[in-house]
């Protein structure tokens, strides 16, 4: 057991939420016990993830997804009124770590996606902040055992969309985890002959066909439940804390 303080000092420092400018608060979003001793994963606090979290005694949940988002409405009303409520109710802490989470290089949501589909040797793209990651493909790696190994190794079939501009063998892959369908071009500026990210929206259909590069969809749920599973891995190595991922199996 630690402190509520220390946890979040070392989850700072490893994390170094001020480098970035983010959509959300990072860090402690929600005081709970003063103590932990049992820790919950989760990519997003949703009511489900909360109630497992509640089921197992956690002191504490950590997530990828927390609350108060921009240009969000800061009234705690509603779905994220109850959510709030029944953590204060069972008093346990919500801390959440978005972009600081994607881009770390030891277990980011990039880097982990990448070991879970067993592509070792990928690195931040330079000059990205580690928000998008870069590696390059075995021989004979086509889009349709790229496609596959995604399937097998994230448990879910992905959307692909293929590009007639470019050559079904592929060598160099960038990925971002997530929402991030639209740095496809940035992608192709980095010289990607195949893009991988979770969502899709109906203009990245047009633009991956025209600039002549493949684009993975493979979900925004599934692309991001790796990195809070590594990192939890550290903490309870370095921390001696229990652990536990609680998913909530959202197929988007």
């Amino acid at each position: 057991m630690i402190s509520l303080h220390t946890l979040l000092q070392r989850l700072d420092d490893w994390m170094q939420p001020s480098i970035f400018r983010d959509y959300a608060p990072n860090g402690l979003q929600v005081e709970g016990r003063d103590s932990v001793a049992r820790l919950a994963l989760g990519v997003t606090a949703s009511a489900d993830v909360i109630d497992q979290s509640v089921a197992w005694g956690a002191d504490a949940l950590l997530v990828h997804h927390g609350y108060f988002w921009k240009r969000e409405s800061p009234a705690l009303t509603g779905i994220k009124g109850q959510r709030v409520r029944k953590l204060i109710q069972n008093q346990i802490s919500l801390l959440a770590y978005h972009l600081p989470l994607d881009c770390h290089s030891e277990f980011g949501n990039n880097k982990s996606l990448l070991d879970q589909l067993g592509l070792h040797g990928g690195k931040p793209v330079e000059g990205e902040n580690g928000l998008m990651w870069s590696t390059f493909l075995g021989p004979d790696q086509t889009i349709d055992s790229l496609a596959k190994r995604v399937a097998e190794k994230l448990g879910r079939d992905p959307l692909v969309i293929e590009s007639s501009r470019a050559n079904k063998s592929v060598s160099h892959l960038v990925i971002c985890t997530g929402g991030a369908q639209d740095y496809l071009s940035k992608a192709y500026m980095y010289g990607a002959d195949v893009y991988l990210s979770g969502e899709i929206s109906e203009r990245t259909t047009h633009e991956a066909r025209e600039l002549g590069v493949h684009y993975i969809a493979a979900g925004h749920h599934a692309t991001e439940r790796y990195g809070v599973q590594a990192l939890g891995e550290k903490i309870s190595l370095e921390l001696d804390l229990e652990v536990c991922f609680f998913d909530d199996h959202n197929p988007a």
